[in-house]
């Protein structure tokens, strides 16, 4: 038996296993930093497999990392696994499915590692969806899991037909705190520093500011805390924002001017006021077009159709941290022939159903062949990387 028909032999033969996981996270919905379920499922079948596993990393209690390297030197390939629910809805965004592709593919290419070279990973990226201590890709990447990578793979449910990978906007979840001193607002309200005042000042000048913003920038946020009662001028007031664009650069752009009205607010006022991260920042996807390439033959020579993404507005995802710093496909696997709205009822009645089920061995089947790709063809993994770096210079130069 070949190397590929040994991949897509073993993804087909342990299919039905990671069916079911998939199965089963989707009946323990998690959400962001709490998937003790999904993490332990799915590391404990990595252990399994022969990988070396690793939980709680990169300060993420929920992450964990899977390797196997073998003994000829090759490259080091990553796939990435999402398996966080959403509040209150549950896996309405298919993460089930991500990270049981994700772990498949890994385990498929493992069965030709010690004849082809190289290591092949699982990172378990918790919190994708943001939620308490943030998405973890970020983390990853700062705490240093990607310093000898060389390139990574992942795969989303998405509905309708097969689709390449997408841009994804830059995104800072920030909060906006005002302080500023409790008074009676009637007896004695010339005592008082109003901290909602500073608040509304700045919740106005983001408004001002929309008018001056390009396109691609999204700014839109709550008022968590605006004071205690009507009669006390508040002592404290809160908000959280989000500002998104659609390259790093634009976002720390506006990030600063949006900074500077929460100081002139603070001005205004006589309140303290302070914009600060809550979570990682999420940064834009960075597209690596040959690589995605790449992705099409293999999807192709499975007789799958895979189309280029549709132009329209788009959403974060942390997948750009990865992006950023080495080659990365996400492409999007079809888990609905119809098209559903994302963090939908629709969706994930799909993420359960036998025709989205389908989407965990095409993912590792497509995915591990894919990797196999790149490491038995150097020239091209060398190009994907120049182009990668040709993209991210490109961006930076905007």
């Amino acid at each position: 038996m070949g190397l590929r028909e040994t991949v897509i032999s073993y993804a087909e033969k342990q299919a039905a296993v990671y069916q079911q996981i998939a199965l089963d996270i989707h009946a323990h919905p998690e959400v962001s930093n709490y998937e003790f379920f999904a993490c332990k499922t799915l590391s404990d079948q990595m252990v399994r497999e022969g990988f070396q596993v690793q939980v709680d990393v990169a300060g993420h209690r929920t992450a964990f990392t899977a390797a196997y390297r073998s003994a000829k030197p090759g490259p080091v390939l990553v796939y990435l696994a999402e398996y966080d629910a959403l509040a209150g809805l549950g896996h309405g965004c298919g993460h089930n499915l991500f990270g049981a592709g994700s772990c498949l593919a890994a385990s498929a290419l493992k069965q030709v590692m010690d004849e082809v070279g190289g290591e092949v990973r699982v990172y378990g990226t918790p919190g994708e969806e943001g939620g308490e201590n943030g998405s973890s890709k970020g983390s990853f990447v700062r705490e240093g899991f990607l310093k000898d990578v060389d390139a990574a793979l992942c795969a989303h449910p998405g509905s309708g037909p097969h689709t390449l990978s997408d841009t994804c906007i830059a995104c800072a979840p920030v909060d906006i705190e005002f302080w500023g001193r409790a008074a009676h607002a009637a007896g004695a309200p010339e005592k008082g520093i109003n901290a909602l005042d500073g608040l509304i000042l700045t919740y106005n000048g983001i408004n001002a500011l929309r008018q001056h913003l390009t396109s691609d920038v999204r700014i839109h946020g709550i008022i968590v805390n605006g004071g205690d009662a009507p009669n006390t001028v508040p002592e404290y007031a809160k908000a959280k924002f989000y500002i998104r664009a659609a390259t790093a650069p634009r976002l720390e752009e506006v990030y600063q001017k949006v900074e500077r009205i929460v100081q002139g607010a603070a001005l205004m006022t006589g309140a303290k006021g302070r914009m600060q991260p809550y979570q990682n920042r999420v940064e834009n996807m960075v597209l690596t077009r040959s690589f995605d390439a790449l992705f099409a033959r293999e999807m192709a020579a499975l007789g799958e159709a895979v189309e280029e993404p549709k132009p329209g507005p788009k959403g974060s995802s942390d997948v750009g941290n990865i992006s950023q710093v080495v080659p990365t496909i996400q492409p999007n696997l079809s888990i609905s022939p119809e098209k559903l709205a994302g963090h939908s009822e629709d969706f994930k009645a799909a993420a359960c159903s036998a025709y989205g089920l389908r989407f965990v061995p095409l993912a590792a089947k497509s995915l591990a062949l894919t990797g196999l790709d790149l490491i038995l063809e150097p020239d091209t993994l060398a190009r994907i990387k120049a182009d990668h770096k040709a993209a991210v210079a490109a961006q930076n130069d905007e």
